[in-house]
């Protein structure tokens, strides 16, 4: 398996430092370590109990059988904080507790197999039901119920996103779900891994966040694991039994009426056979983005006049020519800044799908909608200004698996002003790992912290690096 072209970084709250990581691999699964920095974790709400700042490792301990995570890629995946220890051919050591209804023993009685419900709900809901556990840092228990009432395993987990009327594990779930192929695979799916001859330990089930990069080799997992829920980029189709895992698609799942709003989550288009009338979602635009909504998107555009922006296509890879095509209809509209930022949005998809809006005009330059915004051409059009930022050319440009001329540009600059230490070579149009620490380096030689200090450019640091 080759290196991922996108990767996902933990928080920062789980600590890189050698120690750390020397000592997450030999300890056994039972034990955790933590360093000194890492600090407090969040509130944690368990059901019936009061609120309290707990440490992850007192945590675990409370809870007693903890759910041990898989075991690790090859030494080719990607280290990090949150990657399984292990060696790649044990057995997923997930404890799970069986069918159990909603808030544990005490509450409803399980239904029986011929009253199977699948109450409706959409790919949108799930996700959101899934970062909930995630933002929470939900522990691993297999006999613990959350507030919400489902147990918190991995299988109670899948039960709590896909908001089953009950607590399921992996020996019942697919009967809420219809067998897909990993093509078909879209975030709010599952990816199941149920073993008979071990099923309480020797099974596991993840939910799909979406493929990472076009290669589809590695995909964002949401899981219930130990010490608590957690999203990571995650190898397909898991770190180890990846051939016995089986992808499942949600039998009650509904079309969502459009974006999210998260800019993160594709949703279902209205028809997976035809061209789509409600807007798929965000995910499936922007760089490292191949699919058939981005030739569909083209095609719509040509016919409201951005056929100059095309040499070739419109096709399935998103590329420079889909953005500028689609930033000249946003301009036409009278659009400005980050709403005329060259990806397509449930406003600007509706006024395609229906024809209405203005359309791209003839003549490059010229703005029919009377702003101040000029639509790009293809030929010499000043440097592009996003956030009243000469030169800067939108946060669309620095995406992981990004390639164009401005990363080059960013790269030389840094450079230039001595923040260029993570180059082995380069620097070039392909975003990469050296180029976001890079960035990282200069935001905190700014003084900046946090979200303000992620290693991707957004106006600010463009202009504090080119003044």
């Amino acid at each position: 398996m080759e290196t991922p072209v996108f990767e996902e970084f933990d928080p920062a709250s789980d600590c890189d430092c050698p120690g750390c990581l020397h000592w997450r691999r030999v300890l056994s699964p039972s034990k955790a370590f933590h360093h000194p920095a890492a600090g407090l974790r969040s509130r944690l709400r368990p059901a019936g109990g009061t609120a309290g700042t707990v440490i992850v490792a007192a945590a675990a301990a409370a809870l007693g059988a903890g759910c041990a995570v898989p075991a690790v890629a090859a030494p080719h995946a990607p280290p990090g904080p949150g990657v399984p220890a292990g060696d790649a051919g044990d057995e997923p050591t997930t404890p799970q507790g069986g069918k159990a209804p909603l808030h544990g023993p005490g509450g409803r009685p399980v239904k029986p197999a011929q009253t199977l419900r699948t109450p409706t709900t959409t790919r949108a809901e799930i996700i959101n039901r899934a970062k909930e556990w995630v933002a929470a840092e939900v522990p691993y228990s297999m006999t613990d119920y959350w507030s919400d009432g489902y147990r918190q395993d991995c299988s109670g987990f899948v039960s709590m996103a896909w908001n089953l009327p009950g607590n399921e594990w992996t020996g019942s779930l697919d009967k809420y779900g219809d067998r897909i192929t990993k093509d078909a695979l879209e975030p709010g799916d599952i990816l199941l891994f149920h073993n008979p001859a071990n099923p309480e330990n020797g099974s596991h089930v993840v939910i799909f966040g979406g493929w990472t990069d076009y290669t589809h080799t590695y995909y964002i997992a949401y899981e219930e694991t130990r010490p608590h829920a957690r999203r990571q980029a995650t190898p397909y189709a898991y770190w180890s039994h990846s051939d016995q895992y089986v992808p499942y698609r949600y039998k009650g799942l509904a079309a969502d009426a459009g974006d999210t709003g998260t800019g993160s989550t594709p949703v279902t288009p209205a028809s997976s056979d035809h061209p789509a009338t409600v807007f798929p979602g965000a995910g499936y635009f922007g760089p490292g983005a191949d699919n058939k909504y981005v030739t569909q998107l083209g095609q719509m555009l040509v016919a409201r006049g951005a056929a100059r922006f095309y040499t070739s296509g419109p096709g399935p890879r998103w590329t420079d020519a889909d953005r500028r095509a689609t930033q000249a209809f946003q301009l036409a509209q009278g659009w400005q800044g980050a709403d005329a930022d060259g990806l397509p949005g449930p406003q600007t998809w509706a006024l395609l799908v229906t024809g209405k809006g203005r359309s791209v005009p003839a003549s490059p330059g010229t703005n029919p909608a009377g702003g101040t915004g000029t639509v790009p051409s293809t030929g010499a059009a000043g440097p592009p200004a996003s956030h009243g930022v000469t030169g800067y050319p939108g946060r669309a440009m620095f995406r992981p698996g990004a390639d164009n001329k401005y990363v080059t540009q960013l790269g030389k600059q840094l450079v230039k002003k001595g923040f260029g230490k993570y180059y082995t070579t380069g620097p070039g149009p392909r975003w990469g790992e050296a180029d976001r620490r890079n960035v990282e380096a200069f935001q905190r030689a700014q003084g900046w912290r946090g979200g303000a200090a992620d290693g991707f450019p957004g106006p600010e640091t463009w202009r504090r690096l080119f003044s």
